[in-house]
């Protein structure tokens, strides 16, 4: 059965035993399941679970700061007199090849406030954004590349 699986059963039985119905019980429980398993490995030999664990949670920490950054973003335009959004289509040229690294990368991209993904290009190498604050579009570029994708292709693809 698969680790993640098991993790999963693991973290509902400490809720149910804990009577802590929450999603902080739920987390706690998740994190001593996944200690659990770490230590136990050697009775199931070496998983990939392992390794793509700790980059999930690096992925999704990164998008939940980036989430917070943006929010504050589109909250300080609004409340501010005058507008200082300057609208713009970028072309990010794209790393991820399977559909399920593009379908993450676009829809974690149109999650965040402020951008939101428009099209794809028909060879499947280009990723076209709108973004409603852009400086400049290398600098925009660059911070999916090196940011959103990086961490999004670190989950999908062993290494």
């Amino acid at each position: 059965m698969n680790l993640f699986f098991i993790n999963t059963f693991i973290a509902l039985g400490y809720i149910g035993v804990q009577g802590q119905f929450s999603l902080f019980g739920f987390m706690i429980g998740f994190a001593l399941g996944y200690l659990a398993l770490w230590l136990t490995q050697p009775l199931y030999g070496r998983s990939r679970y392992f390794q793509r664990a700790p980059k999930t949670v690096r992925l999704v920490g990164f998008f939940l700061v980036e989430l917070l950054l943006c929010n504050l973003r589109v909250f300080w335009d609004v409340i501010t007199p005058g507008h200082i959004s300057r609208p713009g289509i970028v072309g990010v040229p794209l790393s991820a090849e399977s559909d399920m690294e593009i379908l993450l990368v676009a829809n974690l991209i149109s999650l965040t406030p402020g951008t939101l993904s428009v099209d794809l290009s028909d060879d499947r190498r280009t990723l076209y954004v709108h973004v409603m604050y852009l400086d400049d579009p290398d600098r925009f570029r660059h911070s999916i590349k090196t940011g959103l994708e990086q961490r999004v292709l670190e989950v999908t693809r062993d290494h």
